[in-house]
Protein backbone atom coordinates (compact mmCIF):
# COMPACT_ATOMS: atom_id res chain seq x y z
CA UNK A 1 0.00 0.00 0.00
CA UNK A 2 3.26 2.23 -0.20
CA UNK A 3 4.02 5.33 1.32
CA UNK A 4 -0.25 6.41 2.07
CA UNK A 5 -0.18 3.11 4.05
CA UNK A 6 -0.88 4.27 7.68
CA UNK A 7 -0.70 0.51 10.01
CA UNK A 8 -1.90 0.65 12.94
CA UNK A 9 0.71 -1.28 14.55
CA UNK A 10 0.05 -3.49 18.02
CA UNK A 11 3.28 -3.94 18.99
CA UNK A 12 3.28 -6.38 22.06
CA UNK A 13 6.71 -6.64 23.46
CA UNK A 14 6.52 -10.06 25.89
CA UNK A 15 8.35 -10.71 28.49
CA UNK A 16 10.81 -13.00 27.44
CA UNK A 17 13.76 -15.08 28.97
CA UNK A 18 16.34 -13.89 26.98
CA UNK A 19 18.19 -12.79 30.15
CA UNK A 20 19.75 -16.31 31.00
CA UNK A 21 20.20 -17.07 34.81
CA UNK A 22 22.93 -15.66 35.80
CA UNK A 23 24.48 -15.60 39.57
CA UNK A 24 26.27 -11.78 40.62
CA UNK A 25 28.71 -11.96 43.37
CA UNK A 26 27.02 -9.03 45.83
CA UNK A 27 26.88 -7.71 48.82
CA UNK A 28 23.17 -7.22 48.79
CA UNK A 29 20.87 -9.65 50.03
CA UNK A 30 17.89 -8.72 48.31
CA UNK A 31 18.36 -7.05 45.08
CA UNK A 32 16.06 -6.26 41.81
CA UNK A 33 17.03 -5.27 38.40
CA UNK A 34 14.47 -3.55 35.80
CA UNK A 35 14.89 -3.06 32.30
CA UNK A 36 12.61 0.17 32.50
CA UNK A 37 11.61 0.34 28.76
CA UNK A 38 10.28 -3.18 28.68
CA UNK A 39 9.18 -3.13 32.42
CA UNK A 40 10.69 -6.37 32.48
CA UNK A 41 12.95 -7.81 35.37
CA UNK A 42 16.58 -8.59 34.61
CA UNK A 43 18.18 -10.09 37.91
CA UNK A 44 16.53 -10.86 41.43
CA UNK A 45 17.17 -12.00 44.57
CA UNK A 46 15.02 -12.22 47.57
CA UNK A 47 12.84 -10.14 46.15
CA UNK A 48 9.92 -10.64 47.58
CA UNK A 49 11.48 -11.28 50.88
CA UNK A 50 9.75 -8.45 53.40
CA UNK A 51 12.65 -6.24 55.02
CA UNK A 52 13.68 -3.22 56.55
CA UNK A 53 13.89 -0.47 53.84
CA UNK A 54 15.87 2.00 55.40
CA UNK A 55 15.87 5.64 54.06
CA UNK A 56 14.06 4.42 50.53
CA UNK A 57 11.14 4.88 52.70
CA UNK A 58 11.90 8.35 51.72
CA UNK A 59 10.33 8.03 48.62
CA UNK A 60 7.24 7.65 49.43
CA UNK A 61 7.17 10.39 52.14
CA UNK A 62 8.31 12.53 48.76
CA UNK A 63 5.22 11.43 46.56
CA UNK A 64 2.54 11.92 49.41
CA UNK A 65 4.02 15.44 50.05
CA UNK A 66 4.27 15.82 46.04
CA UNK A 67 1.03 14.81 45.89
CA UNK A 68 -0.93 17.31 48.38
CA UNK A 69 1.32 20.12 48.24
CA UNK A 70 -0.18 23.00 45.76
CA UNK A 71 2.71 25.12 46.05
CA UNK A 72 6.31 24.07 45.98
CA UNK A 73 7.36 27.44 46.83
CA UNK A 74 4.65 28.30 49.44
CA UNK A 75 7.11 29.09 52.31
CA UNK A 76 6.88 27.76 56.02
CA UNK A 77 8.57 28.02 59.46
CA UNK A 78 10.35 24.68 61.27
CA UNK A 79 10.10 24.49 64.57
CA UNK A 80 11.43 22.50 67.42
CA UNK A 81 9.08 19.28 66.62
CA UNK A 82 10.88 18.91 63.24
CA UNK A 83 13.83 18.01 64.86
CA UNK A 84 12.64 16.19 68.42
CA UNK A 85 14.17 12.95 68.59
CA UNK A 86 16.45 12.41 65.65
CA UNK A 87 19.73 13.52 67.53
CA UNK A 88 19.20 9.89 69.77
CA UNK A 89 18.26 8.27 66.45
CA UNK A 90 21.25 9.06 65.03
CA UNK A 91 18.88 10.17 62.42
CA UNK A 92 20.95 11.83 58.86
CA UNK A 93 19.81 15.29 58.97
CA UNK A 94 19.56 17.84 56.17
CA UNK A 95 21.07 20.89 57.79
CA UNK A 96 17.60 22.99 58.84
CA UNK A 97 17.55 24.95 61.63
CA UNK A 98 14.56 25.94 64.29
CA UNK A 99 13.08 28.96 63.02
CA UNK A 100 14.41 28.70 59.30
CA UNK A 101 11.66 29.82 56.91
CA UNK A 102 12.32 27.52 54.10
CA UNK A 103 9.55 26.27 50.59
CA UNK A 104 8.42 22.91 50.29
CA UNK A 105 11.01 22.28 47.63
CA UNK A 106 13.64 23.14 50.14
CA UNK A 107 12.34 20.22 52.01
CA UNK A 108 12.06 17.83 49.60
CA UNK A 109 15.46 18.61 47.98
CA UNK A 110 16.61 18.21 52.01
CA UNK A 111 14.75 14.84 52.28
CA UNK A 112 16.00 13.53 48.72
CA UNK A 113 19.38 14.61 47.95
CA UNK A 114 20.89 14.22 51.68
CA UNK A 115 17.92 12.00 53.09
CA UNK A 116 16.98 14.92 55.80
CA UNK A 117 15.24 13.11 58.38
CA UNK A 118 14.14 17.00 59.88
CA UNK A 119 13.14 17.64 56.11
CA UNK A 120 10.72 14.46 56.10
CA UNK A 121 9.32 15.67 60.11
CA UNK A 122 8.84 19.30 58.67
CA UNK A 123 6.98 17.90 55.68
CA UNK A 124 4.77 15.26 57.63
CA UNK A 125 3.75 18.28 59.91
CA UNK A 126 2.89 20.54 56.93
CA UNK A 127 1.21 18.73 54.90
CA UNK A 128 -0.82 16.16 57.46
CA UNK A 129 -0.60 17.79 60.24
CA UNK A 130 0.40 14.99 62.36
CA UNK A 131 2.44 12.02 61.65
CA UNK A 132 -0.31 9.57 62.44
CA UNK A 133 -2.65 11.19 59.59
CA UNK A 134 0.69 11.07 57.22
CA UNK A 135 1.25 7.48 57.68
CA UNK A 136 -1.97 6.98 57.18
CA UNK A 137 -1.31 8.69 53.78
CA UNK A 138 1.57 6.77 52.87
CA UNK A 139 -0.08 2.99 53.34
CA UNK A 140 -3.18 4.03 51.41
CA UNK A 141 -0.85 4.98 48.75
CA UNK A 142 0.40 1.53 49.50
CA UNK A 143 -2.74 0.10 49.21
CA UNK A 144 -3.18 2.12 46.06
CA UNK A 145 -0.29 0.85 44.19
CA UNK A 146 -1.47 -2.72 45.26
CA UNK A 147 1.96 -3.37 47.30
CA UNK A 148 0.94 -6.69 49.60
CA UNK A 149 4.14 -6.65 51.49
CA UNK A 150 4.71 -3.15 52.64
CA UNK A 151 3.80 -0.88 55.61
CA UNK A 152 4.68 2.04 56.53
CA UNK A 153 5.27 2.88 60.75
CA UNK A 154 7.39 6.29 60.22
CA UNK A 155 8.66 8.62 57.57
CA UNK A 156 11.72 8.34 58.14
CA UNK A 157 12.93 4.99 57.18
CA UNK A 158 14.19 4.35 60.98
CA UNK A 159 14.05 0.32 61.86
CA UNK A 160 10.74 -0.15 63.26
CA UNK A 161 8.41 -3.33 64.33
CA UNK A 162 5.68 -3.42 61.27
CA UNK A 163 7.58 -1.17 59.20
CA UNK A 164 8.61 -3.18 56.12
CA UNK A 165 8.68 -3.39 52.26
CA UNK A 166 10.32 -5.86 49.71
CA UNK A 167 13.07 -4.80 46.99
CA UNK A 168 10.14 -5.41 44.47
CA UNK A 169 7.99 -3.05 46.00
CA UNK A 170 10.37 -0.82 46.98
CA UNK A 171 10.82 -0.66 42.63
CA UNK A 172 7.39 -0.30 42.29
CA UNK A 173 7.10 2.92 44.67
CA UNK A 174 10.44 4.03 42.90
CA UNK A 175 9.01 3.65 39.84
CA UNK A 176 4.99 5.26 40.09
CA UNK A 177 7.33 8.39 41.35
CA UNK A 178 9.38 9.05 38.90
CA UNK A 179 6.58 9.49 36.98
CA UNK A 180 6.00 12.88 38.99
CA UNK A 181 8.42 15.70 37.00
CA UNK A 182 9.12 16.94 40.27
CA UNK A 183 10.44 14.19 41.80
CA UNK A 184 11.89 13.26 39.03
CA UNK A 185 14.03 16.27 38.86
CA UNK A 186 15.26 16.55 42.40
CA UNK A 187 16.06 12.71 42.02
CA UNK A 188 18.75 13.49 39.27
CA UNK A 189 19.92 16.45 41.02
CA UNK A 190 23.34 16.25 42.17
CA UNK A 191 22.84 19.36 44.70
CA UNK A 192 20.63 22.25 45.58
CA UNK A 193 21.07 25.42 47.01
CA UNK A 194 18.40 26.51 49.54
CA UNK A 195 15.80 29.29 48.58
CA UNK A 196 17.40 31.07 51.22
CA UNK A 197 20.85 30.67 49.89
CA UNK A 198 21.75 30.03 54.14
CA UNK A 199 24.02 26.23 52.48
CA UNK A 200 23.63 23.64 49.68
CA UNK A 201 22.72 20.05 49.72
CA UNK A 202 24.84 17.13 47.36
CA UNK A 203 23.21 13.74 46.34
CA UNK A 204 24.60 10.99 48.77
CA UNK A 205 25.16 9.34 45.47
CA UNK A 206 27.26 11.92 44.19
CA UNK A 207 29.23 12.40 47.32
CA UNK A 208 29.58 8.47 47.52
CA UNK A 209 31.23 8.06 43.83
CA UNK A 210 33.29 11.03 44.44
CA UNK A 211 34.87 9.85 47.80
CA UNK A 212 35.35 6.59 46.78
CA UNK A 213 36.21 7.06 43.09
CA UNK A 214 33.43 5.09 41.89
CA UNK A 215 33.08 4.32 38.23
CA UNK A 216 28.95 5.39 37.80
CA UNK A 217 29.13 7.83 35.36
CA UNK A 218 25.70 6.31 34.09
CA UNK A 219 24.03 6.78 37.31
CA UNK A 220 21.62 9.17 36.96
CA UNK A 221 19.91 9.39 40.48
CA UNK A 222 18.57 7.31 43.55
CA UNK A 223 17.91 7.06 46.96
CA UNK A 224 20.20 5.80 49.72
CA UNK A 225 19.38 4.18 53.31
CA UNK A 226 21.22 3.05 55.63
CA UNK A 227 19.89 1.51 59.25
CA UNK A 228 21.24 -1.90 61.46
CA UNK A 229 18.30 -3.68 59.76
CA UNK A 230 18.25 -2.75 56.69
CA UNK A 231 21.98 -2.41 55.93
CA UNK A 232 23.26 -0.64 53.21
CA UNK A 233 20.37 -0.34 50.64
CA UNK A 234 20.20 1.76 47.54
CA UNK A 235 17.49 2.52 45.06
CA UNK A 236 18.99 3.85 41.98
CA UNK A 237 18.24 4.86 38.40
CA UNK A 238 20.70 4.58 35.35
CA UNK A 239 20.99 4.69 31.56
CA UNK A 240 23.44 3.46 28.77
CA UNK A 241 23.38 3.10 25.15
CA UNK A 242 19.57 4.43 25.31
CA UNK A 243 18.81 1.77 27.74
CA UNK A 244 17.11 2.56 31.14
CA UNK A 245 17.38 0.82 34.42
CA UNK A 246 16.49 0.95 37.63
CA UNK A 247 18.06 -0.99 40.22
CA UNK A 248 17.03 -1.55 44.12
CA UNK A 249 18.99 -3.16 46.92
CA UNK A 250 18.84 -3.95 50.15
CA UNK A 251 20.87 -6.24 53.43
CA UNK A 252 24.34 -5.09 52.22
CA UNK A 253 26.42 -5.77 55.12
CA UNK A 254 26.95 -2.26 57.85
CA UNK A 255 30.67 -1.32 56.55
CA UNK A 256 33.11 1.59 56.23
CA UNK A 257 32.83 0.44 52.68
CA UNK A 258 29.97 1.74 50.33
CA UNK A 259 29.08 -1.68 49.69
CA UNK A 260 25.73 -1.14 48.20
CA UNK A 261 27.35 1.09 45.77
CA UNK A 262 30.10 -1.80 44.70
CA UNK A 263 26.92 -3.86 44.29
CA UNK A 264 25.32 -1.33 42.01
CA UNK A 265 28.25 -1.40 40.11
CA UNK A 266 28.87 -5.23 39.61
CA UNK A 267 25.02 -5.71 38.74
CA UNK A 268 24.51 -2.06 36.33
CA UNK A 269 28.04 -3.25 34.45
CA UNK A 270 27.31 -6.86 33.92
CA UNK A 271 24.14 -6.10 32.26
CA UNK A 272 25.30 -2.90 30.26
CA UNK A 273 28.49 -4.96 28.75
CA UNK A 274 26.61 -8.19 27.87
CA UNK A 275 23.23 -7.04 26.95
CA UNK A 276 21.84 -4.25 24.86
CA UNK A 277 18.62 -3.16 22.84
CA UNK A 278 18.75 -5.08 19.32
CA UNK A 279 16.85 -4.25 16.03
CA UNK A 280 14.06 -6.25 15.40
CA UNK A 281 12.25 -4.46 13.00
CA UNK A 282 13.39 -1.59 10.85
CA UNK A 283 11.91 1.30 10.02
CA UNK A 284 10.26 1.11 5.84
CA UNK A 285 11.12 -2.56 6.14
CA UNK A 286 9.04 -5.30 4.55
CA UNK A 287 6.90 -6.93 6.99
CA UNK A 288 4.56 -9.36 4.78
CA UNK A 289 3.04 -9.34 1.20
CA UNK A 290 -0.22 -10.66 0.58
CA UNK A 291 -1.90 -11.42 -3.05
CA UNK A 292 -4.65 -9.92 -3.93
CA UNK A 293 -7.65 -11.60 -6.26
CA UNK A 294 -9.58 -9.62 -8.95
CA UNK A 295 -7.41 -6.41 -8.63
CA UNK A 296 -5.23 -4.60 -10.78
CA UNK A 297 -2.59 -4.97 -8.02
CA UNK A 298 -0.73 -8.06 -7.84
CA UNK A 299 -0.04 -8.17 -3.80
CA UNK A 300 -0.58 -5.99 -1.15
CA UNK A 301 2.49 -5.19 1.38
CA UNK A 302 2.44 -3.83 4.71
CA UNK A 303 5.72 -2.10 6.10
CA UNK A 304 7.05 -0.96 9.83
CA UNK A 305 6.13 2.67 10.23
CA UNK A 306 8.72 2.91 12.80
CA UNK A 307 12.08 0.45 13.99
CA UNK A 308 11.26 -1.63 16.89
CA UNK A 309 14.04 -2.73 19.70
CA UNK A 310 14.21 -5.56 21.93
CA UNK A 311 16.60 -6.12 24.74
CA UNK A 312 18.67 -8.96 23.91
CA UNK A 313 22.20 -10.84 24.55
CA UNK A 314 25.32 -9.15 22.18
CA UNK A 315 25.38 -12.45 20.77
CA UNK A 316 22.24 -11.71 18.71
CA UNK A 317 21.88 -12.55 14.98
CA UNK A 318 19.24 -11.13 13.19
CA UNK A 319 19.42 -14.34 10.91
CA UNK A 320 17.71 -16.53 14.01
CA UNK A 321 14.41 -13.74 13.76
CA UNK A 322 11.75 -16.05 12.53
CA UNK A 323 8.24 -14.26 11.02
CA UNK A 324 5.31 -16.18 10.98
CA UNK A 325 1.78 -15.16 10.08
CA UNK A 326 -1.38 -16.74 10.73
CA UNK A 327 -4.77 -15.14 8.94
CA UNK A 328 -6.02 -14.30 5.18
CA UNK A 329 -3.59 -16.02 2.34
CA UNK A 330 -5.79 -13.79 -0.40
CA UNK A 331 -6.97 -10.29 -0.34
CA UNK A 332 -10.62 -9.41 -2.56
CA UNK A 333 -12.05 -6.13 -3.35
CA UNK A 334 -15.20 -7.21 -1.09
CA UNK A 335 -13.27 -7.05 1.95
CA UNK A 336 -14.16 -3.59 4.24
CA UNK A 337 -11.28 -1.06 5.07
CA UNK A 338 -10.36 -1.82 8.98
CA UNK A 339 -10.77 -5.53 8.62
CA UNK A 340 -8.38 -7.64 10.67
CA UNK A 341 -6.67 -9.78 8.75
CA UNK A 342 -4.61 -11.95 10.67
CA UNK A 343 -1.48 -11.40 13.08
CA UNK A 344 2.30 -11.16 12.46
CA UNK A 345 4.37 -12.91 14.53
CA UNK A 346 8.35 -12.65 15.01
CA UNK A 347 10.04 -14.64 16.99
CA UNK A 348 13.74 -15.36 18.03
CA UNK A 349 15.11 -18.84 19.52
CA UNK A 350 11.61 -19.68 19.96
CA UNK A 351 10.09 -16.64 21.64
CA UNK A 352 7.92 -14.02 20.91
CA UNK A 353 9.65 -10.85 20.11
CA UNK A 354 7.44 -8.84 18.36
CA UNK A 355 3.66 -9.15 17.18
CA UNK A 356 1.31 -6.88 15.07
CA UNK A 357 -2.29 -7.30 13.96
CA UNK A 358 -2.40 -6.59 10.11
CA UNK A 359 -5.00 -4.55 9.55
CA UNK A 360 -6.38 -4.08 6.09
CA UNK A 361 -5.93 -0.27 4.79
CA UNK A 362 -6.99 0.53 1.91
CA UNK A 363 -9.73 -0.36 -0.64
CA UNK A 364 -8.25 -2.92 -3.09
CA UNK A 365 -9.23 -1.68 -6.45
CA UNK A 366 -11.74 -4.00 -8.41
CA UNK A 367 -10.49 -5.58 -12.33
CA UNK A 368 -12.91 -7.17 -14.21
CA UNK A 369 -10.76 -8.51 -16.36
CA UNK A 370 -8.88 -10.10 -13.66
CA UNK A 371 -12.00 -11.14 -12.58
CA UNK A 372 -12.81 -12.66 -15.93
CA UNK A 373 -9.02 -14.37 -16.52
CA UNK A 374 -9.82 -15.67 -13.26
CA UNK A 375 -13.17 -17.23 -13.98
CA UNK A 376 -12.79 -17.78 -17.91
CA UNK A 377 -13.70 -21.15 -17.84
CA UNK A 378 -16.63 -21.23 -15.54
CA UNK A 379 -17.76 -18.11 -18.09
CA UNK A 380 -17.07 -20.50 -20.94
CA UNK A 381 -18.61 -23.31 -19.86
CA UNK A 382 -21.63 -21.40 -18.59
CA UNK A 383 -22.17 -19.40 -22.06
CA UNK A 384 -21.99 -22.82 -23.96
CA UNK A 385 -24.95 -23.71 -21.32
CA UNK A 386 -26.79 -21.07 -21.67
CA UNK A 387 -26.56 -21.21 -25.77
CA UNK A 388 -27.55 -24.41 -25.66
CA UNK A 389 -30.70 -23.76 -23.83
CA UNK A 390 -31.19 -20.56 -25.64
CA UNK A 391 -31.24 -23.05 -28.41
CA UNK A 392 -32.73 -26.18 -27.19
CA UNK A 393 -35.73 -23.44 -26.37
CA UNK A 394 -35.85 -22.35 -29.82
CA UNK A 395 -36.15 -25.48 -31.66
CA UNK A 396 -38.70 -26.69 -29.18
CA UNK A 397 -40.74 -23.23 -30.08
CA UNK A 398 -40.14 -24.06 -33.59
CA UNK A 399 -41.49 -27.69 -33.30
CA UNK A 400 -44.45 -26.71 -31.42
CA UNK A 401 -45.33 -24.49 -34.13
CA UNK A 402 -45.14 -27.02 -37.07
CA UNK A 403 -47.22 -29.44 -34.38
CA UNK A 404 -49.70 -27.04 -34.41
CA UNK A 405 -49.26 -26.13 -38.53
CA UNK A 406 -50.03 -29.46 -39.01
CA UNK A 407 -53.45 -30.01 -37.10
CA UNK A 408 -54.96 -27.35 -38.62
Amino acid sequence: MGKYLYLIITVIILQIGNVKAIELQTNSENIILYNLDEHKILYEKNADKQISIASMTKIMTAIIALEHIDDLDQKITLTSSDFQGLEEANASVAGFKIGQKVTYRDLLYGLLLPSGADAAKALTRNVAGNKTEFIKLMNQKAKELKLKNTHFMNETGLDEEDHYSTVKEVANIFEYALKNKDFKEIITSSSYTMSDKSFVVYSTLERNKKRYNLKLDYLEGGKTGTTYDAGLCLASIAKKDGVSYMLVTARAPYDKEPLNFYDAETIYDHFMEHYGNKTIVEKGETLLELKTKYSKQEQTKWTADKTVQKYLSNDFNSKDLKKQYEGEQNITPDMKIGTKLGTLTISYQGTTVYKQDIILEEKIPFSLLKYIKAHIEIIIISTIIITLLIYIHHKKKRIKKKIRKKRK
